[in-house]
């Protein structure tokens, strides 16, 4: 089976797109999942001098060992009439200590004379000699012909010239980018099938792989990189969801499952297609947008019916009005009338948790009522394991209560000086005990962790290992104005370990709060299995 080379580029394209900004742990936490998923390539930035977040990124990536996928670093070649040796670029691409190096050269002579402002034979010579080093430092290096597409119209002769500077230096990988998402699907074919025929004794003679590099803004970008693999890309470069800058990237959770369900070719290694609804839903729910609904094959209303004849002919065929089985992908089936979304993805959660339950098991019944109640009410279970697995506890009745929470009080005042204080005070019960604690903070819910953590703190020490690492707030129904309901989703980590808790609200602090308190008590389990069940305090 022929096998397509996946390179995602979600943090680094997908970070460019408007209204994404991943933090280092977002980063970190999606590369780890890209990597279970099975893509051959991770981008994770442009880890130049002034880009602090993505040097930080690559920095704390040392730690986190990939099974699968290879880690890549993105910048420039080397800059005009400067050694390699010498370009703070290149050596910055060096220090991330990333495996896999790609860099990007000119293939439009517009943008060779007027935007780089070198010659034409020094674009080449820049394009070879930044190869040629990085692969002598130890590095794989790919190569991405930028506006390659608009390049080879203006001047294909050049454009193909900017590939063989890049073979001369040794790179053994040449991708054909679509920089402004201008080239229609059969233009793309056309010169996909030209540089093929135009390279194929250097392919041949240098072990090449060409790869397609597809921007969105004629909507087009997944069609580009279909039609570029018909024609002999065996690399395929995009992002999850299509994230990206102005109208985003070729979207791979439309890619990937279109060539291996459609064209019979391997992305991901077995079993792994049908992990793809998750993950699509979890890196949307860490860049904190809406979830596209009618995304194909990940998109809740991909495989959602409510025609009466078209639900009638489904429960007989399926096959009748959908393109794909659902379960190919990991979504799920949806008649409109009864609304049975999601039903799918939790069951496969709670098997996970309790492998031995059978499907039709009560409990399974009443964990899918309660999520479906749930997220009728907002919650959004994709990125918050933690809140998930509580509440399957609850009803596996394996849930150990650590505390009960009595009530809390807020109060934000803003002084004459202009400062705003935020003061609370939690009453919790701890086996017979009731503890009354007040915390102080910047803002409300970090005034609540303070006084959690105090009236926790002496029968659980093992909450000071845990820290909170980033709070989102989206709201649900923006044209209720100040009265719309908000989902809150906190980020944690223990030093080992991280998790998300979510809460949902029409008041903002209360669903802080449900997300706050799902976020310790999880956290605190963790620590608490980890260290053998019970601390001596408690």
């Amino acid at each position: 089976m022929r096998k397509i080379a996946i390179y995602d580029t979600t943090l680094r394209d997908g970070c460019q797109a408007e209204g994404v900004a991943f933090s280092v742990a977002d980063k970190v936490r999606v590369a780890e999942r890209l990597d279970d998923l099975g893509v051959d390539y991770i981008e994770g930035g442009w880890p130049n001098e002034t880009n602090l977040r993505d040097r930080e990124f690559y920095a704390a990536m040392r730690d986190v060992p990939l099974r699968r996928a290879k880690l890549a670093a993105f910048g420039s070649t080397r800059r005009g009439d400067i050694a390699p040796e010498d370009d703070r670029n290149l050596q910055a691409l060096l220090e991330a200590g990333a495996p896999v190096i790609t860099i990007f050269g000119k293939s439009w002579d517009l943008h060779v004379t007027e935007v780089l402002r070198v010659s034409r034979d020094e674009n080449l010579r820049m394009v070879e000699d930044s190869v040629a080093y990085l692969l002598a430092q130890g590095r794989e290096v790919i190569f991405d012909g930028e506006h390659f597409f608009d390049g080879y119209r203006a001047d294909r002769e050049y454009a193909v010239e900017t590939l063989l500077a890049a073979v001369r230096g040794g790179a053994k990988t040449l991708v054909l980018c679509d920089t402004n998402g201008g080239a229609l699907p059969l233009d793309a074919a056309r010169i996909v099938g030209a540089v093929q025929e135009r390279l194929k004794d250097v392919v041949r003679e240098n072990g090449l792989t060409l790869g397609i590099h597809a921007h969105n803004d004629s909507g087009m970008a997944v069609a580009t990189s279909q039609i570029a693999v018909e024609h002999g890309c065996d690399h395929v470069q995009g992002t999850i969801n299509g994230y990206g800058e102005r109208c985003g990237n070729a979207n791979l959770c439309t890619i990937i499952p279109t060539l291996e369900l459609k064209m019979g070719l391997r992305c991901l290694p077995e079993g792994k297609l049908q992990e793809l609804t998750e993950l699509s839903r979890y890196v949307s729910e860490l860049a904190n947008l809406a979830h596209d609904d009618r995304q194909p094959y990940v998109g809740a209303s991909a495989f959602a019916h409510k025609g009466g004849m078209h639900i009638d002919a489904v429960m007989k065929v399926p096959s009748s009005f959908e393109q794909v089985s659902p379960e190919s992908v990991g979504n799920t089936r949806r008649f409109l009338m009864s609304d049975q979304a999601g039903g799918g993805a939790i069951v496969a959660k709670l098997l996970k948790l309790k492998p031995e339950l059978d499907k039709r098991s009560p409990e399974v019944r009443e964990l899918l009522r309660r999520v479906k109640e749930l997220e009728n009410r907002g919650y959004q279970f994709e990125g918050a394991e933690g809140s998930f697995e509580l509440m399957a506890q609850k009803v596996l009745g394996t849930y150990e209560r650590l505390w009960e929470l009595l009530g809390f009080r807020v109060i934000v005042e803003k002084r004459e000086d202009g400062r705003i204080l935020s003061e609370a005070t939690v009453k919790v019960r701890l086996g017979e005990e009731e503890v009354l604690e007040a915390g102080e903070g910047n803002g409300p819910v970090n005034a609540l962790d303070g006084a959690l953590r105090k009236a926790l703190g002496r029968r659980f020490p093992e909450l000071a290992d845990i820290t909170l690492t980033d709070y989102k707030v989206r709201v649900l129904n923006a044209d209720a104005g100040t009265a719309a309901s908000v989902r809150v989703l906190i980020e944690s980590t223990d030093g080992e370990d991280e998790w998300g808790t979510v809460g949902a609200h029409e008041n903002v602090i209360d669903a802080s709060w449900q997300a706050l308190a799902d976020s310790l008590e999880y956290g605190l389990q963790k620590r608490l299995r980890r260290r053998g069940g019970q601390s001596e305090e408690r």
